[in-house]
């Protein structure tokens, strides 16, 4: 374990438990407990969603300018029951029913039809000087998911995960802390009843989010089986309970409490290309043309710490990018977006004329230590001061900076060592990684905290700054953001990677419930670094993870300085070919992702998901890890091993074709797959209707010309969203939305093609419906409605 400035507050005395509920208090939102000296809330706000707080104290902490979470004030009033015993407080919506026990004081959550979840053991909640915590009864068979960004397998129980931002380089399968700390996970498990006599119940599935800036860990049944504890190293419990009874509708809560993401441009959905670092203006339009030459598409060029002069931030190197501007316009031109790298450490430079640190400087903007001196630890420009994002107005600041950048057609900015990363050395030398202080004071004097309790906000802070300010510079484009550092909420200003993994098979696995935990946990728009960062990726690994990163909502190849190149051409002309077919093919769907991710704007859903989310009463999703659905209908088997050319498969209830082949198969059922190096196993469900475009070299090449449907029998259905990719016209109506619908008709297959719906006209197209195995049909697609028989 590294050595950290500043200690974590700990302490080994025994905890004081809530004792009984001695008087009560309630109005059309809240029940109030009151314990003694201690108290209490309950609050409804919404039919699924519950709020505890617990104030050792007896007083509750008001809500900060910078919570993550919605302001209770924010909910509609909900009607619910409140009723009183000798021995109970009862409170029911009509989702879910809190009993609260009065002697000793424990909560306890039912569903409708009386099964229990998330219930207090006879522990119950309790405190200790620095910490208070609760524990709940884990139910029989039951599975945890989410947690933000972890690596291992899918579900988490029997595990401690640690909610505290580091960096977390050279990460492997059991790590804890890592660059991402997000408390929220969800539950799920299948009902005791048989099915034969369920009577229509499904599974019971909760979410919970634990509203604590302060360092938290959950300890999943590993200390004490049949236990969750909770802890908060801050004075006051606080949780939400979120009641589904299916993974989506958990997220659809979660989101409302927390943010969803914006609509990105479209762009960024396309393939990014990155390196630490493409060194020079040469370099990055060498890479440029051999993409454009190569026909392997590719929208995003990334530019890593060796632009700036000097890792100044919001600098350029005068030797290496002479004229920046003359070089991202010749980018845009041949189709390309710029996105440049920025850290939070500004150079300490005193007298040198560097604007960023003279502007800091002048109006306090920095970190300071608790005696008032300026603090200061080392990255990449050696000693480097520190900016308090928490403050509004710093944050204002930061975001103008952005526009050095903006006004020369940067289209987007990348976020790094904003866990805060930095060493108490410089950069080189054998070194410890340090923390800001504990006790470093952080916001505005009228909410003055510490960096104790805002320590894992800051790079979510930092990204929320550069998010308003690219809003603001780029008013008429939306940006792209991305970051390595967040906390709950992340979603709402910025796209995450997941950090600097390495050029290993356990990587590539570990990719897949790395981002579907990250999917469970609200944050839809991410990625891992394609080939591995740091290491040198064989052929064939980089062949395997091109076609896993195809399913990425963020397709991002990545390689450190000093390993060798991994770009797609360099492996040969085998592996060449696979990359560009796997990138077409992720163009090709572009109508397709596009629309999911409007589906994550809009209701919290992830984009790639795994089984358990579509198949919550089905255990035999619940550790299936290594299968993933882009979206509700292209289901992928990839190959994470080397030299395996077959694997099982697992198809859930319903049908299911082989997308490549069109062999069909009725689930629930195990299958061996071929899959040879080219092929990745990918199946689709039964009456899936999925919009292809053509493939392009980069998003809107030319306008979309033709659209082909894919649809496979059976019975479905589907919205295709479109709007024009790039503005923020979408927020005023200039949007389409069309609905397709599959279904038979005796020995027919009827397609519907129902009206486009919304303000936003594309131009009208040649049009393919395409029933798989069956027969085509054209059309031209105009908005109006159609009608085909198979």
């Amino acid at each position: 374990m590294p050595q950290y400035f500043g200690k974590l507050p700990t302490t080994n005395q025994p905890w004081t438990t809530i004792g009984t509920v001695r008087s009560i208090l309630h109005d059309d939102r809240d029940v109030w407990c009151y314990c003694g000296d201690t108290r209490l809330a309950i609050s409804v706000l919404a039919p699924n969603l519950i709020r505890v707080r617990l104030a050792p104290n007896g007083e509750f902490t008001p809500h900060s300018s910078w919570s993550v979470a919605l302001d209770d004030k924010e909910w509609p009033i909900v009607p619910f029951q409140f009723k009183e015993t000798a021995s109970t407080l009862e409170i029911e919506t009509e989702k879910m029913r809190v009993s609260i026990q009065r002697n000793p004081c424990r909560i306890e959550f039912f569903d409708k039809n009386g099964r229990p979840f998330a219930c207090d053991t006879e522990m119950s909640m309790g405190w200790r000087m620095g910490a208070v915590a609760a524990w709940k009864r884990i139910e029989a068979d039951e599975h945890y998911y989410g947690f933000g960004e972890r690596t291992g397998f899918l579900d988490k129980l029997s595990e401690v995960k640690t909610n505290w931002t580091v960096d977390a380089l050279d990460y492997g399968s059991l790590t804890d802390e890592m660059y991402q700390a997000i408390p929220f996970f969800m539950a799920l498990r299948q009902d005791e009843i048989p099915p034969s006599s369920r009577g229509g119940l499904g599974g019971v599935s909760y979410g919970l989010f634990f509203n604590t800036t302060f360092w938290s860990q959950f300890d999943i049944g590993a200390e004490k089986p049949g236990v969750l504890r909770m802890e908060t190293r801050g004075g006051e419990l606080d949780y939400y309970i979120i009641y589904g009874p299916e993974p989506a509708q958990i997220l659809d809560t979660y989101t409302q409490l927390t943010g969803r993401m914006p609509l990105p441009p479209k762009w960024s959905i396309g393939y990014h290309q990155c390196r630490w670092s493409y060194e020079s203006e040469t370099v990055v339009r060498e890479l440029a043309n051999e993409f454009r030459q190569r026909n392997i598409p590719c929208d995003v060029i990334h530019l890593d710490i060796d632009y700036m002069r000097g890792y100044r931030v919001f600098t350029w190197s005068p030797k290496r990018f002479p004229d920046p501007a003359k070089l991202i316009g010749d980018l845009k031109q041949n189709g390309f977006k710029t996105v440049t790298i920025i850290d939070p450490g500004v150079k300490y430079e005193p007298e040198a004329d560097y604007h960023v640190f003279d502007e800091g400087i002048k109006d306090d903007y920095f970190v300071r230590n608790a005696d008032g001196q300026l603090f200061h630890g080392y990255v990449w420009p050696d000693k480097a001061v520190f900016p308090d994002f928490l403050r509004p107005d710093v944050q204002q600041w930061w975001g103008d900076l952005q526009k050095s950048l903006t006004d020369i057609g940067v289209a987007g900015i990348w976020n790094d060592m904003n866990e805060p990363a930095l060493d108490d050395r410089p950069f080189g030398d054998p070194g410890n990684k340090i923390w800001f202080p504990l006790d470093a004071p952080q916001g505005n004097s009228n909410e003055l905290t510490n960096h104790l309790e805002v320590h894992n906000l800051y790079g979510l802070s930092m990204a929320k700054a550069c998010f308003q300010g690219l809003e603001k510079h780029r008013a008429s484009e939306r940006s792209f953001v991305l970051t390595r550092s967040g906390f709950a909420g992340i979603q709402r200003w910025s796209s995450v990677w997941m950090g600097d993994n390495q050029s290993l098979w356990e990587h590539l696995e570990m990719s897949l419930p790395m981002l579907c935990n990250m999917g469970l946990s609200g944050v839809q728009f991410v990625g891992c670094d394609i080939g591995g960062f740091a290491g040198n990726a064989t052929a064939e690994l980089f062949a395997r993870w091109m076609q896993v990163g195809m399913l990425y909502p963020l397709m991002r190849g990545h390689s450190a300085m000093s390993t060798a190149r991994h770009e797609p051409w360099v492996f040969g002309e085998r592996v060449e070919k696979i990359c560009r077919e796997y990138i077409n093919l992720r163009y090709q769907l572009l109508p397709y992702i596009y629309t999911l991710f409007w589906s994550a704007a809009t209701t919290g859903a992830p984009i790639l998901r795994p089984l358990l989310y579509h198949y919550p009463n089905d255990p035999k999703t619940y550790n299936l890890y290594d299968q993933v659905l882009l979206g509700p209908s292209l289901m992928a088997a990839p190959i994470y091993r080397p030299g395996i050319e077959h694997r099982a498969v697992y198809l859930p209830e319903g049908t299911w074709y082989d997308w490549w082949s069109g062999n069909r198969y009725e689930g629930p059922i195990h299958i061996l797959a071929h899959a040879p190096l080219e092929r990745m196993p990918l199946y689709v469900g039964g009456g899936a209707i999925i919009p292809m475009a053509p493939v392009m070299q980069y998003v809107d090449e030319r306008p979309l010309d033709r659209l082909t449907l894919r649809i496979w029998p059976g019975t479905g259905e589907w919205t295709l969203y479109e709007d024009d990719g790039h503005t923020f016209a979408y927020k005023t109506g200039a949007w389409a939305t069309t609905t397709y619908r599959v279904y038979r008709e005796g020995q027919q297959i009827i397609v519907e093609i129902g009206a486009r719906e919304g303000q936003f006209s594309p131009p009208v197209r040649d049009a393919i419906v395409e029933l798989v195995g069956i027969g085509e049909q054209h059309f031209q697609d105009d908005g109006t409605a159609k009608h085909f028989t198979f």
